[in-house]
């Protein structure tokens, strides 16, 4: 009985051991996913994938979904919304986390992760303000 529970044993280690590596040597680099993603760009992306999906899945890594952002009172996921909302009012977009708000036109307008439109005095009304000026020392009198 002995003599067959150290045979089972050493085939399961064995079949461990040769196993595990082949395991390994599947998962792909990021930079070999990088390299097929290059490759084969437009049609991923034809098939509703951005670069950091496609790397993830390619590698096998879980993918965390992005939280759904929900839009208060006043506040838009489009800018014609927005604008049907205030027409008298300039439409800025607000990033929902730092509480600032951006003009038509500038670098942010309608990029950051979490924000929405917004009428510009709604958005003042609810605290948002303007970015402060590029340059600004901090606390200088």
């Amino acid at each position: 009985m002995k003599t067959i529970f150290t045979a089972v044993l050493c085939a399961a280690s064995l079949a461990f051991v040769f196993l595990s590596p082949s395991a390994v040597a599947q998962q792909k680099t990021a930079k070999q996913c990088n390299d097929e993603w290059t490759a084969d760009k437009a049609a991923i992306q034809a098939s509703g994938k951005t670069k950091r999906v496609f790397v993830a899945e390619c590698r096998g890594l879980p993918i965390a979904a992005p939280k759904p952002v929900t839009l208060g009172k006043g506040q838009y996921a489009s800018e014609t919304e927005a604008k049907a909302s205030c027409p008298t009012d300039t439409v800025v977009w607000v990033n929902l986390r730092s509480m600032i708000y951006h003009a038509s036109g500038s670098r942010n307008y309608g990029q950051t992760k979490q924000g929405a439109y917004i009428c510009e005095q709604e958005s003042v009304t609810a605290g948002f303000h303007a970015p402060r000026a590029r340059g600004a020392a901090a606390g200088a009198t």
